[in-house]
């Protein structure tokens, strides 16, 4: 290969300048503005030196020189010799060549700098701010959820990073939320897996930093990748929640994040919820209120005063909180012995409507001894359920069903799908037989004999998109509906859905439960953002092991139709060995947003609950 000439080499150097930027091409503008400038002046010295007449000295004419340069217009008003103003013409005409690129330079730069900034790429200077990282439908619960939160504290800042344009996040989210009140919302377009795109966020100074399991295959191939990602970065590393939709992958998430990760399994806890919910009618919505930040929020407190005091005695310590249990050094145990002492590290682990309000009981609880009632407990008897539909969590939801029923339980698949019980080996209590059915279909439906049950739980069919998933689904939950109305029939009915804008059309059909998974996955990780300790707490709830949350009937517990205060319901409960959190409305039971659920009630609170009614307690399953 020849060697470059003088020639090639001084081209390529330009050309290299040239390619750095705006400021690179104002800077040669400016070489040739220069260049122009002392051209002109020096051709006027030297074909007309004595004019324009005044101008005596070089930089009287350099200034003339650079005026006409500047200010092409100037050319007008010039009078003199042929020579003087041919030369000036010059350097007008120049001139305009000259402003006309540089405005246009600054044009383009002032628009690059403009997009920009309308792409989101400038650092955030935040300190104790919420990060969330990618993007799906979840971001808007956990933005509306930590604006909840975050509603008393002026100031607070959530900042989202998704490989989506700033503007059309932030007018998805505010679309979705409306005000957002105290809470200012901060979006930066870029990649959650790229390290120099974390550090727009400036996660050194970050309260909690949220991990979204995208849309679309192998979604957690994606949060894993952002886990990686965020372990290799320098400085600090702030708590990180993220959510993954298969329980395959939970070990390749704890070795990709570390410990400073958390990890909710949203397949497991969907499926966990969605059958305690067809177990006890009310389950879904009680958790959804314990999830969000509207109501019954769950809180930790460490009060030296109730050391040394047992369980029992500490049910009754608060007027305006439910106390559910305690977190030890050893771990998070609900509705303990009451017999057990609370130790002065020990957390009580309580329910109220807001942590500020918390506030203990003037004097001894106001129990009705009359009122009380002495029951025996509840025995569990073989069950029929019956399953509509297949997905990728019903053999996880039938195993866990399995570890809850009497043994001899029935479990009915009616479904049309080709996976349907494919791999149902090694369970202990239930029975399963799978029924060819189109559950759209009425006739299919009256076929199987439904009012023969006494649970119905309605899946998502994964082999269609979610929206039409859901179409399919409320058109089964109408035929239930509508037979049991006909037929005089009763059935708990739960019912999965993806998208929480069809809560409302299910709302028609009055199933008794409705799951939106990916909703209550939403609600956990913002309560996880916001408190990272109650990880556990959450997981005991939604554990089959110990005690977990039963609506049971009011008449166990009180004499129906007598008005008693919560403090008896709650001594009833605890010589049952249980601990009573709220109650529900059976008249209510279908009007939203709440379904007659009532959580944490003041202790002093009076209320007649009739036969229907039911008292929602912690119990041993």
């Amino acid at each position: 290969m020849s060697k470059a000439t003088l020639r090639e080499r001084a081209r390529y150097w330009f050309d290299n300048t040239m390619s750095k930027g705006t400021a690179s091409l104002i800077g040669w503008l400016a070489v040739a503005s220069v260049g122009l400038i002392f051209l002109v002046t020096g051709l006027a010295l030297w074909l007309a030196p004595d004019e324009p007449e005044g101008a005596s000295s070089l930089w009287q004419v350099l200034w003339i020189s650079l005026m006409h340069a500047l200010t092409p217009g100037k050319v007008a008003s010039d009078k003199g010799s042929t020579a003087y103003m041919a030369v000036m013409f010059v350097g007008s005409l120049g001139g305009i060549f000259i402003v006309s690129m540089l405005v246009g330079l600054l044009s383009n730069g002032l628009k690059e700098k403009v997009d920009r900034l309308r792409r989101g790429r400038s650092r955030i200077v935040e300190s104790g701010h919420t990060v969330v990282l990618g993007w799906s439908d979840q971001v808007f619960t956990i933005v509306g959820e930590l604006v909840k939160a975050h509603a008393s504290r002026p100031g607070s800042v959530i900042a989202v990073l998704a490989d989506r344009d700033k503007l059309a996040m932030e007018e998805d989210i505010r679309d979705h939320l409306g005000d957002l009140g105290r809470t200012r919302l901060v979006c930066r377009t870029g990649r959650p897996t790229e390290p120099h795109d974390l550090d727009l966020m400036n996660l050194d100074a970050a309260s909690s930093v949220v991990v979204l399991s995208p849309e679309g295959e192998d979604p957690d191939a994606h949060v894993i990748k952002i886990l990686l990602a965020l372990a290799k970065r320098a400085g600090n590393h702030p708590p990180v929640v993220a959510a993954l939709a298969s329980s395959r992958n939970l070990a390749a998430a704890r070795l990709a994040g570390g410990e400073d990760v958390h990890l909710v399994d949203s397949d497991d806890t969907a499926s966990r919820l969605i059958v305690q919910s067809s177990r006890q009618s009310g389950m879904s919505v009680v958790c959804m209120d314990l999830l969000n930040f509207d109501d019954g929020e769950i809180y930790l407190r460490a009060d030296k005063e109730l050391a040394g005091r047992t369980y029992g005695e500490a049910l009754h310590v608060y007027e305006t909180a439910a106390v559910i249990g305690l977190r030890r050094p050893s771990g998070v145990v609900l509705n303990p012995p009451g017999d057990t002492v609370i130790a002065a590290d020990d957390q009580v682990v309580v329910i109220a409507h807001d942590d500020s309000h918390i506030r203990l009981a003037a004097g001894p609880p106001q129990v009705d001894e009359s009122a009380v009632v002495t029951a025996a407990p509840h025995r569990p008897e073989a069950e029929r359920t019956l399953l509509l539909n297949w997905n990728g969590r019903a053999e996880q939801i039938i195993r866990y069903l399995d570890g809850y029923v009497a043994p001899g339980a029935v479990l009915d698949v009616a479904t049309d799908h080709p996976k349907a019980a494919a791999d149902l080996a090694g369970l202990r209590r239930l029975t399963v037989n799978v029924k060819d059915c189109d559950t759209t279909d009425r006739f299919a439906l009256e076929s199987l004999g439904v009012g023969l049950y006494q649970h119905v739980i309605v899946l998502s069919d994964d082999r269609y998109e979610p929206h039409h998933a859901d179409t399919r689904t409320l058109m089964t939950l109408l035929q239930l509906r509508d037979m049991q109305r006909l037929l005089g029939e009763h059935y708990s009915i739960v019912s999965e859905m993806h998208d929480e804008s069809n809560r409302a059309l299910a709302e028609v059909t009055e199933a008794d439960d409705i799951v939106i998974s990916d909703t209550v996955i939403g609600l956990l990780l913002a309560q996880l953002a916001c408190n990272r300790h109650l990880a556990d707490v959450f997981g005991y709830l939604f554990d089959s092991h110990g005690s977990e949350i039963y609506p049971r009937p009011a008449g166990s517990y009180v004499r129906p139709g007598e008005t008693v205060t919560f403090s008896t319901i709650v001594e009833a409960a605890r010589r049952r060995g249980e601990t009573a959190i709220g109650y529900r409305h059976a008249a209510r039971r279908n009007d939203p947003p709440h379904y007659g659920i009532v959580l944490g009630p003041a202790k002093s609170e009076r209320v007649a609950l009739g036969e229907k009614d039911a008292v929602i307690v912690l119990a041993e399953g």
